[in-house]
């Protein structure tokens, strides 16, 4: 049997408030880089010290920690208040949580940004505090998008042909169904996008490997519009197939936005 040991921790940094003054002979470093995840919710724990190392009194008088974060082009991409837990004991003394939403983190990508942390009074004054003690306030989190990773992007598909002018036939592009990621219940998902058309939207599927003009495609499922709907319709079907396409019966063009796939 292997035995593989994980760990259950607080993710805690220490922060350095200038308040009365930094001793020059030794300056020890606190700052380290955040690991957030993307997929749920980080809990943040931070410690706010003077240059003694000593936790700063958070309710008296009354700071309210605020977190910000900016992405490499300095744009705010994340900002919270801070939920102080510094009850006056020694233990919690200049402690406060700042939670990262699983939200917060869902439209960005997997990098690096830039964080700070000041403190508000009573008074709307702001205190800046430091990531170190030599001044530094620019501290580093990685968002890791790696350990829960989210759906994949749906294929957008958005350009017809015209196949039969007597009968006004158009169809789309063929979009992979992903046989190789479905069982026999594979369901999937599509949007369509439209403005004031009128007509049917037929989901097409094949079973063959490779698209060809003898490529045979079956009827799935049928959409009608009247030209009213003022929403994307969703659309569900099931079953494995090697690739996706839409028929229309009338001209879509500038009448169908798009049609948003996900298998």
């Amino acid at each position: 049997m292997q035995y593989i040991p994980r760990y259950l921790v607080s993710n805690k940094i220490t922060i350095v408030s200038n308040d009365s003054g930094f001793m020059t002979e030794y300056r020890p470093v606190y700052s380290r880089q955040i690991q957030v995840y993307k997929g749920i919710d980080n809990v943040l724990e931070f410690k706010v010290v003077n240059a003694d190392q000593k936790g700063v009194n958070l309710n008296s008088p009354s700071m309210t920690p605020k977190f910000v974060a900016f992405d490499e082009n300095n744009t705010l991409v994340i900002e919270h208040d801070g939920i102080v837990t510094d009850d006056g004991s020694a233990a919690r003394r200049g402690k406060f949580n700042i939670t990262i939403t699983e939200n917060d983190l869902i439209n960005l990508k997997q990098q690096y940004l830039k964080y700070n942390v000041y403190l508000v009074d009573d008074n709307a004054d702001k205190v800046l505090t430091y990531s170190h003690s030599h001044f530094d306030n620019d501290a580093t989190i990685y968002v890791n998008g790696s350990t829960f990773p989210g759906p994949k992007n749906s294929y957008s598909v958005d350009t017809f042909t015209q196949v039969n002018t007597q009968t006004n036939e158009y169809v789309s592009e063929a979009v992979t169904a992903e046989p190789a990621i479905n069982g026999n219940e594979a369901l999937h998902t599509a949007a369509i996008y439209t403005n004031e058309y009128i007509g049917d939207v037929i989901v097409q599927a094949t079973l063959d490997n490779q698209i060809t003009e003898g490529t045979n495609w079956a009827d799935v499922k049928t959409v009608s519009f009247i030209g009213d709907e003022g929403e994307p319709t969703p659309i569900n079907f099931n079953g494995v197939f090697s690739h996706l396409r839409f028929k229309t019966n009338a001209n879509p063009t500038d009448k169908i936005t798009k049609i948003l796939v996900r298998n």
